[in-house]
């Protein structure tokens, strides 16, 4: 027998006891658990041992190649988070006007006011300096207003404001006002004494009485009694 013949055989049988060896001390030590059969460990000796020269050797990379790499492995940067709404709120409105009390502030209460030296202008309207003054309730008479049928008529605007005149002769008035001084025309009721100076115009029929006053029955009485401008010439009686 050749002696290669022999180190072949003395090979193979020393391989053959290496692998039962090693087989037997992976099943003691517990290895798989009964995953890994003996049949099984040569095989996957074998192929590990035969895995690197089938793989080869390892193909480096360029640094281009590396670069494109790590940027495509970068996690992309989180999108903005939208800009929260604020919820626009309507303005308070503006707390009422109130009085140094604390209640709200209502509208101004008149007052009776002492006024002197009152000059009718007409029946109905008096004046004070550059201030004029209506008498409330009543619709004043025109000083030149006439009156009458044609051929008997007369002046009975300047008679009215007369009449009015001889009532007051310049004595003082108390008249329901918001405030002593004014300009131009305010409308208020005016006593003198005790007298309403509207109800006397309506009830001696010197001045009508506005739509929708009190003193609409009144002037009804003296114009059924013709007092007055619904009368004849007080002159010629």
């Amino acid at each position: 027998m050749r002696p290669a013949a022999v180190f072949t055989g003395l090979a193979g049988m020393a391989v053959v006891a290496g692998l039962l060896i090693s087989a037997e001390a992976r099943l003691r030590g517990g290895m798989g658990a009964g995953d890994m059969t003996t049949a099984e460990a040569p095989a996957i000796e074998t192929a590990a041992e035969t895995a690197p020269e089938a793989a080869g050797p390892s193909t480096p990379i360029s640094d281009a190649d590396a670069e494109i790499i790590a940027r495509g492995a970068q996690p992309a940067a989180p999108s903005p988070a939208p800009a929260e709404r604020v919820a626009a709120t309507p303005a308070d409105p503006p707390p009422p006007s109130e009085t140094p009390g604390g209640q709200a502030a209502g509208p101004v209460a008149k007052k009776p006011i002492e006024l002197a030296w009152p000059i009718p202008e007409n029946a109905g309207v008096l004046s004070f300096g550059e201030r004029r003054l209506q008498l409330a309730g009543i619709v004043p008479t025109p000083a030149d207003r006439v009156c009458g049928p044609a051929g008997r008529q007369w002046p009975c605007g300047m008679l009215a404001k007369t009449a009015l005149r001889q009532l007051l002769r310049n004595r003082n008035l108390t008249c329901d006002l918001d405030m002593a001084e004014w300009k131009g025309t305010v409308t208020a009721a005016c006593r003198l004494g005790v007298q309403d100076l509207s109800t006397w115009l309506a009830e001696n029929g010197w001045a009508e009485a506005e739509a929708g006053s009190p003193l609409g029955a009144v002037a009804d009485k003296a114009k059924q009694a013709q007092k007055g401008i619904y009368g004849g010439d007080p002159r010629r009686k």
